[in-house]
């Protein structure tokens, strides 16, 4: 570790010992390198006693502990509870609220035509609360955010900004740069990070970092990995990570497949098949029997079956 990036550490663990909250920020449709390292790292400043919130312009859906802790707004835990439920364009009819006796009611009524919100679904959590530091992971410029970052660009001044990320094309515009272009992982940066500020570096937090080296570098094949790779990833398996291995997606359509043609055995190798003696069923055979099954149908089934049956009371019209 060269003294640059020693210092680099050194003002990443003042920021977290001065703030005391703080919001983790990764761009739209991200890797999952960097929602593991997101997560990663909110894990473990959580165990630091720091209020922290993850957030992204697009909740991302993967299987990491603490991914559905995603939000699409800037805050650390204030005192504005959010609703949070999924939603399809047109979906609700309207929004009301009513009290009764001392509870708040909030009505939320779906427009005709779709499902009722489903109370399984619905989360609370916290928001609108100020935030001391940033941290921005895997984004080479602000703007990569997306409207977490264009409707918000406001509560990006006057704060710390930490950038961690290794894109060759990052603009440094942190007020800490924690920049490898040469590493093969987000997920890296953010062990370093952890190990570094004295973290304990539990099951959940080794698993999740694992499982972003191991997206990150295509099981370990591309040609950015090398020995610190496998440095990291020994230590990452003795704190206790859990393999998991990721199949590299496929673009475009799946493949064809074509079933094979039928074979037909000649019973007499001696003489060349024809096609005359190949069996053949006569149209007035197969007549026949779209007639005779036709005719079963109708005497198993009265003529009027397909009638729509109209009920009253308790009888039948």
């Amino acid at each position: 570790m060269n003294n640059n990036q020693q210092n680099t550490l050194a003002r990443i663990l003042e920021v977290f010992n001065k703030g005391k909250s703080g919001v983790i920020i990764i761009p739209p449709n991200p890797t999952t390198d960097a929602v593991a390292a997101a997560t990663s790292l909110y894990l473990g400043l959580t165990k630091m006693g720091k209020n922290v919130s993850l957030a992204c312009s697009q909740k991302p859906a993967y299987d990491l502990t603490a991914a559905d802790k995603f939000q699409n707004v800037i805050g650390a835990g204030g005192d504005s509870l959010m609703i949070s439920f999924p939603y399809t364009d047109g979906a609700i009819d309207k929004v009301d609220y009513n009290i009764q006796g001392e509870n708040f009611n909030l009505i939320v009524t779906p427009r005709t035509g779709f499902s009722k919100l489903n109370q399984n679904q619905v989360s609370f959590s916290y928001t609108g609360g100020t935030v001391d530091f940033i941290v921005v992971i895997d984004a080479p410029t602000l703007n990569n955010l997306g409207t977490i970052y264009s409707d918000n660009q406001s509560q990006f001044t006057g704060h710390d900004i930490i950038n961690i990320d290794r894109h060759l094309t990052n603009a440094y515009f942190g007020t800490v740069n924690f920049v490898n272009k040469t590493i093969s992982s987000i997920s890296e940066l953010v062990l370093t990070v952890l190990q570094n500020i004295k973290v304990e570096i539990d099951r959940d937090i080794a698993t999740n970092l694992y499982s972003g080296v191991a997206s990150a570098t295509n099981n370990f094949t591309s040609y950015s990995t090398n020995a610190d790779t496998f440095e990291n990833i020994a230590i990452l398996l003795r704190m206790g990570a859990i393999k998991k291995t990721f199949k590299k997606p496929v673009s475009g359509p799946p493949p064809r497949i074509i079933p094979p043609t039928p074979q037909i055995v000649n019973p007499n190798p001696n003489v060349a098949p024809s096609v005359e003696s190949q069996p053949v069923t006569p149209i007035e055979q197969v007549e026949k029997e779209k007639q005779s099954g036709q005719q079963q149908f109708e005497e198993k089934n009265p003529s009027d079956w397909l009638k729509p049956k109209i009920f009253k009371g308790g009888g039948l019209i």
